[in-house]
């Protein structure tokens, strides 16, 4: 990837609109960037429970089941447009929504899945957690990618990463586990029984479960450091630093620059 500066806007979410209504959001965003109409930003926020399901979750016979364990449990069960297997978040993660428009935007697919993992990973180290990138056997949603933390039989996943890629623009959603990884381990065994999936519950964990007293904004400064620096920010740079007040209208809610 090309690894020179550039400009990159970030927005901060105060509060969830909803779980699909949050994944709609950050869908608009593509399309407008895709039209012009947008330009490179990050959309930070903590979403409310729910659990994603890849397309090829949404065939199988025990998808009923598997979305009727999620509202039992208090998760909203939704299906997303890109790939993967299903993956469980609420308020005690970080949904990092990375949007660029860009010509050509096929042909860094891959390159972006790497660089992005480790951008997360060494953000993650700076906030304490001994964070590396890789697949973990018996993780959900499995990919090549995946961010975890800890070491041999006893790593957990830390990030799940996905992309949308349309003519002229790219989305990069990221999920941190910062906290409370119980409520995501109990819904994501009942989802992947339901589907007939294997799995190991021992491999979903929380950000905290490595680095005791972690907070959500300590980890969400480590996270913007680790995007300034991709982006060539300056640190502190409050004009750089907005807060979405609104609702996800059809671009973006009404925007209130922070103090």
């Amino acid at each position: 990837m090309d690894e020179s500066p550039r400009v990159l806007d970030v927005y901060r979410q105060q509060q969830s609109f909803g779980a699909a209504a949050d994944l709609e959001c950050a869908l608009n965003l593509l399309t407008a960037a895709r039209h012009g109409d947008f330009g490179p930003a990050l959309r930070i926020y903590r979403p409310r429970p729910t659990v994603a399901f890849g397309q090829r979750d949404a065939r199988l016979p025990g998808f009923p089941a598997a979305a009727d364990a999620c509202r039992e449990q208090g998760f909203e069960p939704l299906i997303r447009k890109a790939g993967g297997r299903a993956a469980a978040y609420h308020e005690g993660c970080l949904i990092l929504d990375h949007i660029e428009p860009e010509p050509n935007a096929v042909a860094q697919s891959l390159a972006r899945f790497s660089c992005f993992a480790q951008l997360l990973a060494t953000s993650l180290q700076d906030a304490g957690v001994p964070a590396a990138v890789g697949e973990i056997p018996g993780e959900y949603c499995p990919g090549e990618y995946t961010v975890h933390g800890g070491t041999g039989d006893t790593r957990i996943k830390l990030v799940g990463t996905a992309q949308r890629v349309v003519s002229g623009a790219w989305l990069f959603s990221s999920v941190v586990v910062v906290r409370n990884a119980d409520p995501l381990r109990r819904v994501l065994t009942s989802v992947y029984a339901a589907l007939g999936l294997d799995w190991d519950p021992a491999t979903a964990g929380a950000a905290e479960d490595l680095a005791p007293g972690l907070t959500m904004d300590d980890a969400e400064t480590a996270l913007l450091g680790g995007y300034r620096r991709y982006a060539g920010l300056r640190q502190g740079d409050a004009s750089l630093l907005e807060e979405i007040t609104g609702g996800p209208g059809p671009v973006l809610p009404t925007i209130a620059r922070s103090p």
